[in-house]
């Protein structure tokens, strides 16, 4: 009664390995799949992103405050080795590496493509931590562009009938020279002036 009973057993099992098999087989071109997919998504994204990043706001760093526009190139540079290991890291997941095998170390193919698998899943993970790594210090780097302090204008240190008046410079009409002071605005006669020098800042009274 038993016997005929427990005769598919064997045959079960084979179906399970010829599965399992199958599976293995199939599981190196689905990630590799999957890496394009990413590969292709994330290139979008960031082209959107340099997009938007050119809308508005300030066009470059040159008007920015020294140390503000030091932070926004270190913020670029980390972007930009970001971006060149996730792209690195997705290449690897989608297209492998070239290799060469010893016929000493042969293994089954199976087993390989299982191995290799694996390796290619790591690389796309690590690739799309890098390049969100790589989009958030990216747009850091626009934000501080666009919102950073301003540098501050340059100021004139001019010296006028024996006094020195040291401000920004509002405009020049008909011989008069308009500054912006701490104290307001000053008119400087040009034909009493006997010294001009640009500052960085200008001192401050007692």
């Amino acid at each position: 009664m038993t016997g005929p009973a427990a005769a598919p057993a064997p045959r079960a099992g084979r179906q399970n390995a010829q599965a399992l098999q199958r599976l293995y087989r199939e599981e190196l071109p689905r990630v590799r799949m999957a890496a394009l997919a990413w590969r292709n998504g994330l290139a979008a994204l960031l082209t959107g992103l340099l997009g938007f990043s050119l809308v508005k706001g300030r066009a470059d760093i040159s008007g920015l405050a020294s140390t503000w526009a030091v932070l926004v190139g270190v913020l670029l540079l980390a972007s930009l080795l970001a971006g060149a290991y996730a792209a690195m890291r997705l290449l690897r997941a989608a297209h492998g590496l070239p290799e060469v095998v010893e016929r000493a170390v042969v293994r089954s193919r199976v087993a390989a493509d299982h191995d290799e698998a694996i390796r290619a899943q790591r690389a796309l993970r690590h690739g799309i931590w890098a390049f969100l790594a790589c989009a958030a210090l990216l747009i850091a780097g626009v934000a501080v562009t666009w919102y950073g302090p301003a540098k501050e204008a340059q100021r004139l240190r001019v010296i006028a009938t024996g006094e020195v008046i040291c401000g920004t410079v509002v405009g020049v009409d008909s011989g008069t020279l308009v500054l912006k002071t701490e104290y307001g605005e000053r008119a400087v006669d040009l034909t009493t002036v006997t010294g001009i020098s640009a500052v960085d800042s200008c001192p401050r009274r007692e």
